[in-house]
């Protein structure tokens, strides 16, 4: 099968999300595959996959944590995201290789940096208490050069701030500048919209005491 062909049926598996669960083997084989563009979509779906079947895909998640070496952006970034999406359904299932993830938090392609940021947020919403301690690499973030990185940056502050909001309080002032002063629309509304998650009492009070 040709790659066209081969991609076409990828894209049709996606959509047929009955077949997952046993075509888990069959998608897991492209990994390797000579073409890049195959070994990204695969990635992807195995990803997808894995955020419904978590515990079946955990004998395929060291082939994917192997693509976070790999010299190609775009194989980095799915690998990121599959992690991700797999740790979203179940931490324990990527935990060996959830801190080689911040490695990316300064990766030298901007979409890679922005995957991270997705892969955390996924990771976050139902494991939020190991982000305790690394919310500095996200307020970096927020100053990106990129403008897609510094749109995303504040989502994971979003979702930390609906199941953690002591987490984010500290940088509720950096988040309040931030959405006052960036040139990019959609940064100063997702800033917001973080801000938001913390109640405006909470709010309020968390800038009183930094004021003061």
């Amino acid at each position: 099968m040709n790659e066209s062909d081969l991609y076409k049926e990828l894209g049709k598996l996606t959509k047929e999300k009955n077949r997952w669960n046993e075509c888990i083997p069959y998608v897991s084989s492209l990994l390797p595959h000579d073409s890049v563009k195959i070994q990204a979509k695969a990635l992807w779906l195995i990803g997808e996959i894995g955020l419904a079947y978590p515990l079946a895909v955990h004998d395929t998640v060291h082939v994917i944590a192997s693509f976070l070496d790999s010299i190609v952006p775009l194989l980095r970034e799915r690998a990121v995201n599959a992690i991700g999406r797999i740790g979203r359904g179940s931490y324990s299932v990527i935990k060996p290789y959830w801190s080689s993830l911040f490695h990316f938090a300064t990766d030298d392609d901007a979409k890679v940096r922005l995957s991270f940021i997705w892969a955390s947020e996924n990771i976050a919403t139902n494991t939020p208490d190991i982000y305790e301690n690394y919310m500095p690499v996200y307020e970096k973030l927020l100053h990106d050069a990129d403008d897609m990185v510094r749109m995303e940056a504040p989502e994971i502050f979003r979702v930390l701030g609906k199941r953690r909001p002591q987490f984010v309080e500290p940088y509720v002032g950096i988040l309040k500048d931030i959405s006052e002063s960036d040139k990019n629309r959609v940064v100063r509304i997702h800033c917001l919209g973080a801000i938001k998650t913390l109640g405006e009492k909470q709010t309020n009070q968390v800038i009183e005491d930094t004021v003061s």
